[in-house]
């Protein structure tokens, strides 16, 4: 039976990729290609202008409450932190406090560039043979992200709060950056204020929030969730019902209050680490683990292409080496003159895949653990010897990693990463700009519910296997460690001389684009894609959203389900491809900035495949 038969009968059964993980050990290629999210439809929209501010976020009731944000005076931070809570009340599936995240911010004025980290991290009592049966083979998949084995330690809103310290519109007016800055600008707990009203009054069920209730099976057997997510007769909750969520309410409500320690120490923490030890199969995690987190401040990387450079989170993401690396192999090949969608950009855009995810898998993990090759796998001189291996005719079918010199050698990883996520795309008057990409890592986390929020189960973003051959696994399981994310939060600015592969200073002042995605180990892809969009083919941002989406990640050539592409699978696999067709369900948000005479015009795209949309003055 072919994957894609045995997927369509899973999706026929009510199936979603996180039930189906259980029949897959880590590195299966059918737990690789798996989908984070099962689709809910595809909705086509249209271009969104403005002149003053812009955000696009992942559902209507986050975007409005950032618009008005940006409204009442606040930044591109701002009003990011105000979506970022709503998103946690409306699309729970996907973020929120028991989460974590990354953030990329562009202050204009100063031209400083910054990456906030607020990955999970390991509990301080974890071992590297963590997801490991007594036999010494891996858990199944759907065994340990369903486990107290998976959460790791949330860190969204430390991030959250220490980029409203640093950067919001009220440090900018103590530090007297907002000459008459008015006092009505909107400080932390007034920031929090739509999520709250949110969760108390309730909100309309989504379609797309519905449809992944009704498909989950693993939340139906959550004794936490089920009573939120399902009625008491075990029916799933149906779209339009209104959903409160008076816990939910408290626990932002005291955050409002009094930041972070609220979440972190306290009664709060005690019934999450409770949660997690209590759980069928327990975890670890203490309160010292939660009072101990801490969000890092980072130097985010910059890569080049064409006239532009491409920044975004170093790691323990590997979100922008990965895309500034394979959009680096395609620097030599003719992009521009392959039309989209055609057999040759399909083929150099998944050759260029394989090559630069099976350096991601080998090298690429938390740089407080293990030593990170930026700038190496950067190097112009190295991207043209790796860009040489693509031949125009012939699949290299599965790459191996490049050799770089004074590394220790890594053993292969098994991660078989199911992500669910969101990203927010802002731009303010003053063109700063925000791109926040966040996640609690399947549909649903852990599916472990605590005060009204779901606990993440990103440490199943770890190698599951913590060595191979002896050869230590870069990304295996240690103590206080990041697990290696996809996140992929992009700013794209015009070129000015030379890209430095990590900078606190933008490449220029002209900043072009602001964009990301969720979608697992696929959101490199999915932003490469958009990029070459943009860049070679001259696509609006709302188009480049739009194209189907295709790629590699050093396993099958992977085609979107109910495309055109398909109609390519023949030929590619005369190339020597093993394609795979299926559902690719990206969340692109993305904002386009340029300027003139009378100043910044900001154009938004929402990727279609969700609910997403664009808002802006």
């Amino acid at each position: 039976m072919t994957l894609i038969r045995l997927r369509r009968i899973a999706a026929a059964l009510g199936l979603v990729a996180a039930t189906l993980a259980p029949f897959f050990l880590a590195g299966n290629t059918a737990a690789q290609n798996a989908a984070p999210e099962a689709a809910s439809g595809r909705t086509e929209k249209a271009l969104v202008t403005a002149r003053r501010h812009m955000i696009v976020a992942a559902h209507p009731l986050a975007a409005e409450a950032g618009r008005e944000v940006l409204r009442a005076g606040g930044n591109a931070v701002d009003a990011a932190i105000a979506a970022a809570f709503v998103l946690n009340v409306v699309e729970p599936q996907s973020s929120g406090i028991g989460g974590g995240g990354f953030l990329i911010y562009f202050e204009r004025r100063s031209r400083a560039l910054t990456a906030w980290d607020g990955r999970e991290t390991a509990p301080h009592a974890a071992q590297a043979d963590r997801f490991l049966r007594p036999d010494g083979r891996p858990r199944p998949f759907g065994e340990a992200i369903g486990s107290g084995l998976s959460v790791g330690t949330p860190g969204l809103l430390a991030m959250l709060h220490a980029s409203y310290l640093v950067h919001g519109a009220r440090a900018g007016v103590a530090k007297g950056a907002a000459k008459g800055a008015a006092q009505g600008v909107p400080g932390w707990a007034q920031l929090l204020a739509p999520a709250i009203r949110l969760a108390r009054d309730g909100f309309g069920i989504s379609p797309r929030l519905a449809a992944l209730i009704a498909q989950d099976r693993l939340l139906s057997r959550s004794p936490s969730a089920r009573s939120y997510f399902f009625h008491e007769d075990g029916s799933p909750r149906r779209a339009g019902e209104r959903l409160a969520n008076p816990e939910l309410a408290t626990v932002l409500e005291r955050i409002a209050n009094e930041g972070p320690e609220a979440f972190y120490r306290g009664e709060v923490a005690v019934a999450i680490s409770g949660a997690v030890q209590g759980a069928t199969i327990p975890g670890d995690m203490t309160e010292f683990d939660l009072a101990a987190y801490i969000p890092k401040r980072r130097t985010p990387v910059c890569g080049a292409y064409r006239a532009y450079a491409i920044c975004g989170m170093p790691p323990p993401s590997s979100g922008a080496v990965g895309v500034a690396e394979l959009l680096g192999l395609l620097e030599r090949l003719p992009m521009k003159q392959y039309a989209p969608n055609s057999l040759e950009a399909v083929h150099a855009f998944t050759e260029a895949g394989r090559l630069a995810y099976a350096d991601r898998d080998h090298y690429l993990a938390d740089p407080d653990y293990v030593d990170q090759p930026v700038r190496q796998l950067l190097d112009r001189r190295y991207l043209a010897r790796r860009s040489a291996l693509i031949q125009p005719d012939r699949s290299m079918g599965t790459a191996t990693h490049g050799a770089i010199a004074g590394l220790a050698l890594h053993g292969e990883d098994h991660t078989a990463a199911l992500p669910a996520t969101t990203h927010l795309s802002v731009v303010d008057s003053a063109g700063n700009a925000v791109a926040l990409t966040a996640s609690i890592e399947s549909a649903f986390g852990s599916r472990i519910m605590v005060r009204g929020f779901l606990l993440n189960n990103q440490l199943t973003d770890f190698s599951l296997l913590p060595a191979v051959d002896s050869a230590p696994a870069a990304n295996r399981v240690e103590p206080g460690k990041r697990p290696r994310s996809s996140m992929t939060p992009t700013l794209v600015f015009e070129r000015a001389g030379r890209v430095s592969a990590l900078s606190n200073n933008a490449p220029s002042a002209r900043l072009r684009w602001v964009l990301g995605a969720p979608g697992g180990p696929a959101i490199i892809n999915y932003v490469a894609k958009n990029l070459v969009g943009l860049i070679d083919w001259g696509l609006d941002v709302q188009a480049a959203a739009a194209l189907p989406n295709m790629g590699s990640r050093n396993r099958t050539t992977e085609l979107e389900a109910g495309t055109a592409l398909e109609t390519l699978a023949p030929r590619l696999e005369a190339m020597g491809h093993r394609v795979h067709i299926d559902e690719q369900t990206s969340g692109v948000h993305a904002i386009a900035v340029t300027r003139d005479t009378r100043g910044q015009a900001l154009a938004g795209g929402a990727d279609p495949r969700r609910e997403g949309v664009a808002l802006g003055d």
